[in-house]
């Protein structure tokens, strides 16, 4: 999956204009970016009536609103999905996954700070650095509002680059975590099957997915 690291803050701190120019400067050395704005007070895309609300209201698991230029994926769900799996919706297709929010999530994150909303927020964990208009009292590595630069210098060394090339395995939907020597098992072995293939060409990503059905309770038959 790709790295994920969160911009948190107080309302009003400046998050999504901080969001709006790193996505602009990474894109701008040449990283693809993916974003998720979480809304914790809940939102509506499937308004009563339309067709994708009669899907689901006849069943549907998850629909798909598809036109030329855009799609948007409704799926109801009965608890939060945390970001790993919220992540797996855009695949491996992305160098970085950058999200607006989730300061209780378990992801790395960088908070936005104004003096104007107040001092920076308390209890948040695996804060990597913040942005901030004041210097403060604090060990976290800070960085000026305006240091998008900066920022994108941490995000490209400390994230994009170590896992340009990664290695990504989900048993049962949950990720499991990988040494270096099972990464490089795994990719010898599911690159070499793949290349052997015919009409396989230079192999840049690959995916595979397997699902099987459950074991019957044998007391049960």
């Amino acid at each position: 999956m790709p790295p994920i690291v969160s911009i948190v803050g107080k309302s009003k701190a400046g998050k999504t204009t901080l969001l709006e120019k790193l996505i602009r400067e990474l894109r701008l050395r040449g990283y693809r970016v993916a974003t998720i704005k979480h809304a914790p007070k809940g939102m509506s895309l499937d308004e009563p009536d339309k067709d994708s609300w009669r899907h689901i209201q006849a069943g549907s698991e998850a629909t798909a609103v598809s036109s030329p230029d855009k799609m948007v994926l409704i799926k109801p769900l009965t608890q939060e999905i945390d970001l790993g799996g919220l992540g797996r919706f855009f695949g491996e297709d992305y160098d970085i996954i950058l999200t607006e929010g989730f300061k209780k999530g378990s992801a790395p994150k960088i908070e936005v700070h104004r003096r104007q909303v107040g001092p920076p927020l308390s209890g948040i964990k695996k804060v990597i650095a913040i942005a901030t208009d004041e210097t403060l009292d604090t060990k976290t590595r800070q960085f000026s509002l305006e240091d998008v630069k900066g920022l994108a210098d941490l995000l490209e060394q400390g994230f994009i680059k170590p896992q340009k090339e990664r290695v990504s395995l989900y048993v049962n939907n949950a990720p499991i975590s990988l040494g270096s020597f099972p990464k490089q098992i795994i990719a010898n072995i599911v690159l070499a099957l793949a290349s052997s293939l015919k009409g396989v060409g230079e192999v840049r990503s690959l995916q595979i997915f397997l699902r099987k059905e459950a074991k019957k309770d044998r007391e049960a038959e």
